[in-house]
C-alpha cells in the first residue's frame, strides 16, 4: 500500500499530460449537465430527463465543450500554477458551452422556454464549479505529497526578507523547490499582528531577542534576501544579527548571475562583496550602446577579471566583431566557453597573444581592425612586482606602449586604458609602472592634438581602486584561509582599501569611452575607503565562526611596497569634477611626448637587461612622486 502512495505522489509531484486534462474536464462539463438535466426533471418531470431531450441535451454538451476547450485551452494550464486569472478562462468555456446549446435547444423547439433556459444557467454554474473543484482538489492533493517529500528531504527552512513584490515573486518560485521551505515573511516595517501573506505569517523584530525567538520558535535555518541593496542596506542590521546566532544570510541573485538555471540552484549565501558595493553607479546605456554598436572592439587582458567583464558588457551591446586578446590560455579558454553558451549570436575571436610581443600585436590589429580598443593587459600585484620589477616596465609600460602605437598606426577611434589608485604617488613598482604607462598614453595624445605627430585615435585612461573579487585579491585569499580553518592573515590591523565591484569597474570604463572628449584621466568617487582587519572579521562571521574562537587572525606585517592608506582618488584639490557627479578628471602633469619616449625606451631597454638600479633610479627621477616604502628601493629615493 505505501508503494503505491509513493507512486501516486510521484505521478502527482509532475506535470500531468494536458490529454488526460481534457479528458478529466470533459467529464465533469458532461456532469454538470447530467445534474442540470436531472434537476429540470426534477422540477417539470421526467420528459427533460429521459428520451429525445435529454440525448440532444447530453450531445449537445459534449461538442460545445470540446470545441470550447480547442478554442479557450484550459486543459492545458499547468493546475499547479492555477491563479484567480485562469477562472476567466473556466467561465469562457461554460459560457461558449452554454451558449451553443442555448442556440441548438431554441432551433430544436422553437422557443426557449422559461424551464430550459433556467436550466442552462445551472449547467454552466455547475460546470464552471466543478472544473474549479477538481483543480482545487488536485492542487490539495499535490500539496500534500510534496510537503510529505519536502519533510523526507529534510529542506532548509527559510524566512524572506521584506513584503515587496520580488518577495512575494521569490515565494511563489519557491513553493514547489525540494531544496527550501519558505516559512514566512520578515517585514522591515511595522504590520499588525496576526498578519498573512500568501498564507504565510509576516514576522516583526524589533530587537535581537525578539528575533532570536522567532528563529527558535520555527526552527529557521536562513533568512533569504530578494536583492542585494537590501542585504547591503542591513549589512550592520539583519546579516549582522545572522552572523551572531549561526543563521545563514542568504541571496537571490540578479537575473544575469543564473545564466537560465532555476531559482534554488543559484540561491548563494551572502558573499561579502554584496556587502561592500555601494550604490550602483548610475550611466546611460542607450548613449553607451549606441557608442559600441556595430564596432569592431579588442579587449588586450580579455581573460582577467576586468577584461572578461569588459568582454560580457561588449557583448549585450550589439557591437560587430569582439576581439579578445590574452596570452592565458586555460582562462581564455573559460571565458571563450562561457560567451559562447551566454551569447550565441556573438562574433568573436580569441586570440593567444602578449603584449609584449609587437609582431602579435601588430597580426592582431592587422587581421581584425579594432575600431575601440580597451587596454586592460597589466601586471598588478604589488609583491611580486617590487620582487620583477623589469617585468612590470615590460607589460605594464612597453606593453601600453606597444598597444598604444599600433592603435595610431592602424587608425584606432579610441584606445581605453585601465590603471589603478596606486599610480596615485605611488610607493612601489607595480604603481610607478602604471603611471608612466599612463604618462606615456596621454602625452602620445596630446602630441597628436598638438600636430606634433599624425593621427586620429583618443587616448583616455580610468584609474579605480582594488576589485572586489579579482583573481588574487585579498577577499577570495581570506575565503580561501577561512575553509581551511584559518588563520586569516592580514598585513596589518590599521590598514585600509577602497573596494568596488567588477562591474562597477567595468561601467565606470564604458561610461568614460562614451562621454571623454580625449586624453584624460578619469578617477571614481570610491566613498569609504574598508579597514581589511573589519573587512576580516566580517568575512568569518558570514562563514558562521568566531574571529579569535573558530578562526584566528594573525598579523604578517605591510609588504614590500605596501602602503597603509591608499590615495583619495576623489578630492577636489587633485581632480575636476565632470558631468557624472561619480566620476572625476584628475589634475595631473603633463609631460611632452619627446621626453616621455626618450625616457620610456630608456626604461625599455634597462628591463631588457634586467639592469634593476638604473632602471628604478629612471623610474624615480621620471616621477619624482615616486617615494619606496618598506621597500629596497627606498635607498634611490631622490633626497630633497
Amino acid at each position: 500500500m505505501a508503494s503505491i502512495i509513493d507512486r501516486l505522489a510521484g505521478k502527482i509531484s509532475t506535470f500531468l499530460d494536458a490529454r488526460v486534462i481534457f479528458l478529466i474536464d470533459l467529464f465533469h462539463s458532461l456532469m454538470a449537465s447530467l445534474l442540470a438535466l436531472l434537476s429540470l426533471g426534477y422540477i417539470r418531470g421526467t420528459f427533460y430527463a429521459t428520451g429525445h431531450f435529454a440525448l440532444l441535451w447530453m450531445v449537445t454538451s459534449l461538442v460545445a465543450f470540446v470545441f470550447a476547450m480547442l478554442i479557450f485551452k484550459g486543459h492545458k494550464l499547468i493546475i499547479r500554477h492555477t491563479s484567480l486569472h485562469d477562472l476567466l478562462v473556466f467561465v469562457l468555456e461554460a459560457t461558449f458551452k452554454t451558449v451553443i446549446m442555448a442556440v441548438v435547444m431554441l432551433i430544436a423547439y422553437k422557443k426557449m422556454y422559461a424551464g430550459i433556459l433556467f436550466t442552462l444557467i445551472v449547467d454552466g454554474i455547475f460546470t464552471v464549479c466543478l472544473l474549479v473543484f477538481v483543480r482545487v482538489l488536485m492542487i490539495t492533493i499535490y500539496r500534500f505529497f510534496q510537503n510529505k517529500n519536502v519533510a523526507k528531504r529534510n529542506c532548509m527552512r527559510v524566512l524572506l526578507f521584506g513584503t515587496s513584490d520580488k518577495s512575494l515573486a521569490a515565494n511563489v518560485r519557491l513553493e514547489n523547490s525540494t531544496h527550501y521551505k519558505v516559512i514566512g515573511f520578515l517585514s522591515e516595517e511595522p504590520q499588525p499582528d496576526n498578519l498573512l501573506l500568501m498564507n504565510l505569517p509576516v514576522f516583526n523584530y524589533k530587537d535581537p531577542k525578539q528575533f532570536e525567538q522567532i528563529i527558535n520558535d520555527y526552527d529557521i535555518d536562513a533568512v533569504l534576501f530578494t536583492s542585494e541593496n537590501d542585504a547591503k542596506r542591513e549589512r550592520d542590521g539583519l546579516v549582522k544579527l545572522c552572523s551572531d546566532i549561526h543563521i545563514r544570510p542568504l541571496i537571490i541573485p540578479n537575473i544575469d548571475e543564473m545564466n537560465g538555471q532555476t531559482i534554488h540552484n543559484n540561491i548563494r549565501n551572502v558573499k561579502i562583496e554584496d556587502l561592500l558595493s555601494r550604490e550602483e553607479i548610475v550611466i546611460s546605456m542607450d548613449a553607451i550602446k549606441e557608442n559600441f554598436k556595430d564596432k569592431v572592439v579588442m579587449v588586450t587582458g580579455a581573460a582577467g577579471s576586468i577584461g572578461s567583464e569588459l568582454c560580457r558588457q561588449l557583448a549585450t551591446f550589439g557591437i560587430k566583431k569582439l576581439v579578445m586578446f590574452d596570452n592565458a590560455e586555460t582562462p581564455m579558454h573559460n571565458i571563450r566557453l562561457e560567451l559562447e553558451e551566454r551569447f550565441p549570436d556573438l562574433s568573436f575571436v580569441p586570440v593567444i597573444g602578449d603584449v609584449r610581443q609587437s609582431p602579435r600585436v601588430d597580426f592582431a590589429f592587422r587581421m581584425y581592425r579594432p575600431q575601440i580598443v580597451f587596454h586592460a593587459a597589466a601586471y598588478k600585484h604589488v609583491p611580486l612586482m617590487e620582487e620583477n620589477p623589469c617585468e612590470a616596465i615590460r607589460v605594464n609600460v612597453h606593453g601600453t606602449h606597444t598597444v598604444a602605437d599600433k592603435c595610431i598606426e592602424y587608425g584606432v577611434e579610441k584606445m581605453v586604458m585601465i590603471s589603478t589608485d596606486k599610480a596615485v604617488n605611488p610607493t612601489n613598482i607595480m604603481g610607478c609602472s602604471k603611471r608612466i604607462a599612463e604618462i606615456y598614453v596621454q602625452s602620445l595624445g596630446l602630441a597628436i592634438e598638438r600636430g606634433e605627430i599624425q593621427g586620429k585615435t583618443t587616448f583616455v585612461t580610468t584609474r579605480f581602486g582594488n576589485v572586489l573579487g579579482s583573481n588574487g585579491s585579498v577577499i577570495p585569499r581570506f575565503r580561501e584561509q577561512i575553509e581551511k580553518g584559518g588563520p586569516v592573515t592580514v598585513t596589518h590591523p590599521d590598514i585600509t582599501r577602497f573596494f568596488m565591484t567588477i562591474p562597477e569597474a567595468c561601467r565606470l570604463v564604458m561610461e568614460a569611452a562614451t562621454f571623454s572628449t580625449g586624453n584624460q584621466i578619469f578617477v571614481f568617487d570610491m566613498g569609504e575607503s574598508v579597514k581589511i582587519d573589519d573587512l576580516a572579521k566580517r568575512m568569518i562571521r558570514l562563514a558562521g565562526l568566531e574571529p579569535g574562537v573558530d578562526i584566528q587572525i594573525e598579523y604578517v606585517g605591510l609588504r614590500p611596497g605596501e602602503k597603509l592608506y591608499e590615495e583619495v582618488l576623489s578630492n577636489m584639490e587633485n581632480n575636476t569634477a565632470t558631468t557624472h557627479n561619480r566620476i572625476f578628471v584628475a589634475k595631473v602633469r603633463e609631460y611632452s611626448y619627446k621626453d616621455a619616449l626618450a625616457a620610456i625606451e630608456e626604461m625599455e631597454e634597462l628591463s631588457i637587461f634586467v639592469n634593476i638600479p638604473e632602471m628604478v633610479k629612471k623610474m624615480k627621477a621620471f616621477v619624482p612622486e615616486f617615494i619606496s616604502k618598506n621597500s629596497i628601493y627606498e635607498q634611490y629615493d631622490q633626497k630633497s
